[in-house]
């Protein structure tokens, strides 16, 4: 199965837009997505919708079928958007969990002691 490559659509994106010589706002303004979303596309940052996708194909004159590869199952976490998060996102989550697991350490020694206290009285 193919998966959208965030990595492939920000160098086109980025590449094709310094070829044409135009800004982000220009892009954006020709393909009705914001400047600042240009700008997240281009750092990995924001996949677009299959519009917006589109609309970026048609403007940069590059093909969709071009941003897809195979889908690898090395990542660790998918996001609910049904994309593969970034190494920054990846890193949030690992701490997250890694926090949630120390919290859960946490509760599970008081439970015990707490246990124990009432074993005792």
């Amino acid at each position: 199965m193919k998966k959208l490559s965030a990595n492939r659509l920000a160098c086109t994106v980025r590449e094709l837009r310094q070829i044409k010589d135009m800004s982000q706002e220009t892009l954006g303004n020709l393909t009705g997505i914001n400047r600042i979303m240009i700008g997240r596309i281009e750092k990995e940052d924001y996949i677009p919708s299959i519009n917006q996708l589109e609309a970026l194909g048609k403007v940069l004159e590059f093909e969709l079928t071009d941003m897809f590869v195979e889908r690898s199952d090395n990542s660790s976490f998918v996001a609910l958007r049904s994309e593969t998060i970034t190494e920054s996102e990846r890193e949030g989550v690992d701490k997250l969990f890694e926090m949630m697991i120390s919290l859960r350490r946490h509760v599970i020694i008081r439970r015990k002691l707490e246990d124990e206290s009432e074993d005792q009285a």
